[in-house]
C-alpha cells in the first residue's frame, strides 16, 4: 500500500508540473519517443523475447501471444502513432462555451486534464507508448499496469519514453509515466483506492480483468467488458460485399475486441451466401459454431473438414472468442437481427451489408451500440481508424466518453468566471 501511495502521489505532482509544459514542447517530446524507441528495437525485441517466454510458460493461446508479440514493424507502428499524436491539434485550454450573464458575469467553459490516469491492460506492449502519448498530449500523468506477461516489454518502452522526452525537456516531469513494478494483484486494489491521488481508470483487455477492476475500483472507471460484435447481411445485401466485410470483420485480426464473433443472415439469401461465406473463412480454419438453420449449408460446404462445424450451444452467442471462431444464425429480417443483437451484443460494435437506405438507417438508429456501421467492417473500430491518432481505449459505457478514446475523450473541463466586481445579492 505504502508503495502504491508513492507511486499515486508523484503521479499526482507530476500531473501539476505537465500543466506548465507547452504545447509545442509536448510535441517536441512526442517526436523524440518516437525516435527513441525506433533507435532501440533490437533492445526492445531482445526485452520482449523474454515476455514471450513467460507467456508460452502460461499457456497463452496464439492470440495473446500474438498480441504480446513485438517486431520491427510493430515497433515503427508505435512510433508512427507517437508521431501521429504529436500532429493532432492541442485540445487544451479550448473554450467549449462562453455565456454573459445580467450582470455582467463572463462564465467560460474550458477543456483541462483529467489528472492522474491509470491504464490496466493485458498483454499488448504497444498499449504502454499509446496510453502514455495520449495522456502526456492532454497533461495527464499516466501509471501503467500491464500483465505480468509483458513487463519486461512494458518497462523498457516506459523507460525509454521518459529518456527520450527528457532529451530535448530537461525539465520534463519523469513520474508523468509509471509503470506498476509489481505484478502483485493487491497492487490493484491499493492503487483504486487512492481516490485523493487518482482521478480514473480504464482498464483494458479481458472480461474477467475489466469486472475485476470495475469491483474493486473506488475511482471512475471507463470500459468495455466485452466484443460480442456482429455482421448482419440483409436481404437486399451485395453478397461479394458481405462475403468480404464478414471475413474482414472475424479474420483480419482475430484477437481484438472489434472482431465480429457472429454472422447473422437472413433467411432469403442463406442458401446462396452461407456456402459461400463458410468456403472462404475455411480457409483461416475457421470454427464455426452454427444455429439449426445454417448447419447442413455450412457443413456442405466444407464437407472435407466438417469437423470446423457444430451446433451453437446457448452461451456461444455471448462469447468473445478472440480467435478463429465464429458464430452463425439465420434471421427473419431486419427486427429479429437486430433483437438478436439486443439480446446477445455487448454494445461494442455492429454492422449492416444491404443495398436498402431505409433498413440501413433503421439499423443505425436502432442498434444500441457504441459504433454501428452500414457497408463497413466492424474492424474500424478503432482510434487510428477514426483519425484520432492512437486510442487510449474503447468504452461501451453511456455516460462520458463512447467508442474509440482519442485526445478529447481525456479531457475534463472547467468553468472560468471573469467579473468586475459582481457580488451574488
Amino acid at each position: 500500500m505504502d508503495d502504491m501511495t508513492e507511486l499515486a502521489r508523484r503521479a499526482k505532482a507530476a500531473s501539476r508540473e505537465l500543466a506548465k509544459v507547452s504545447a509545442a514542447d509536448k510535441n517536441r517530446c512526442l517526436e523524440a519517443m518516437a525516435d527513441g524507441l525506433v533507435t532501440a528495437t533490437s533492445a526492445l525485441i531482445e526485452a520482449n523475447a523474454k515476455d514471450l517466454e513467460v507467456g508460452r510458460g502460461l499457456g497463452l493461446s496464439g492470440a495473446m501471444m500474438d498480441r504480446l508479440a513485438l517486431d520491427a514493424g510493430r515497433i515503427e507502428a508505435m512510433a508512427r502513432g507517437l508521431r501521429e499524436v504529436a500532429a493532432l491539434p492541442d485540445v487544451l485550454g479550448r473554450v467549449l462555451d462562453t455565456r454573459k450573464r445580467p450582470n455582467g458575469l463572463l462564465l467560460r467553459k474550458v477543456s483541462t486534464p483529467i489528472g492522474v490516469v491509470v491504464i490496466i491492460y493485458e498483454s499488448r506492449p504497444n498499449v504502454t507508448a499509446d496510453a502514455a502519448s495520449l495522456c502526456f498530449k492532454t497533461g495527464n500523468a499516466t501509471i501503467l499496469r500491464g500483465g505480468k506477461e509483458a513487463l519486461n516489454s512494458n518497462r523498457l518502452i516506459a523507460d525509454l519514453l521518459i529518456a527520450s522526452a527528457k532529451s530535448v525537456l530537461p525539465g520534463f516531469p519523469e513520474h508523468a509515466i509509471q509503470v506498476v513494478p509489481t505484478a502483485d494483484r493487491e497492487a490493484i486494489p491499493a492503487l483504486l483506492s487512492l481516490t485523493q491521488y487518482v482521478d480514473l481508470c480504464m482498464p483494458r483487455g479481458g472480461e474477467g480483468l475489466i469486472r475485476a477492476v470495475t469491483e474493486c475500483s473506488k475511482v471512475p472507471v471507463i470500459k468495455h467488458y466485452k466484443g460480442v460484435c456482429h455482421v448482419y447481411v440483409h436481404a437486399a445485401a451485395d453478397l461479394g460485399m458481405a462475403e468480404e466485410i464478414a471475413f474482414n470483420a472475424k479474420c483480419q485480426r482475430p484477437s481484438t475486441c472489434n472482431a465480429a464473433e457472429t454472422v447473422l443472415v437472413d433467411r432469403s439469401v442463406a442458401g446462396a451466401f452461407l456456402p459461400r461465406l463458410a468456403a472462404r473463412l475455411a480457409t483461416k480454419a475457421v470454427e464455426f459454431h452454427a444455429d439449426a438453420a445454417s448447419l447442413p449449408g455450412i457443413r456442405a460446404a466444407i464437407a472435407g473438414t466438417s469437423s470446423l462445424a457444430r451446433p451453437a450451444e446457448p452461451q456461444d452467442w455471448e462469447t468473445e472468442y478472440n480467435n478463429y471462431v465464429v458464430n452463425v444464425a439465420v434471421v427473419d429480417g431486419l427486427d429479429a437481427a437486430i433483437a438478436h443483437i439486443h439480446r446477445h451484443g455487448s454494445g461494442h460494435s455492429d454492422a449492416i451489408v444491404t443495398s436498402d437506405p431505409l433498413m440501413a438507417e433503421r439499423f443505425l438508429a436502432e442498434v444500441d451500440s457504441a459504433a454501428v456501421y452500414w457497408n463497413a467492417s466492424t474492424r474500424f473500430t478503432d482510434g487510428g481508424e477514426y483519425g484520432m491518432g492512437a486510442e487510449i481505449g474503447i468504452s461501451t459505457d453511456k455516460i462520458g466518453a463512447r467508442g474509440p478514446m482519442g485526445l478529447e475523450e481525456l479531457c475534463s473541463y472547467k468553468w472560468q468566471g471573469i467579473g468586475t466586481g459582481q457580488v451574488r445579492a
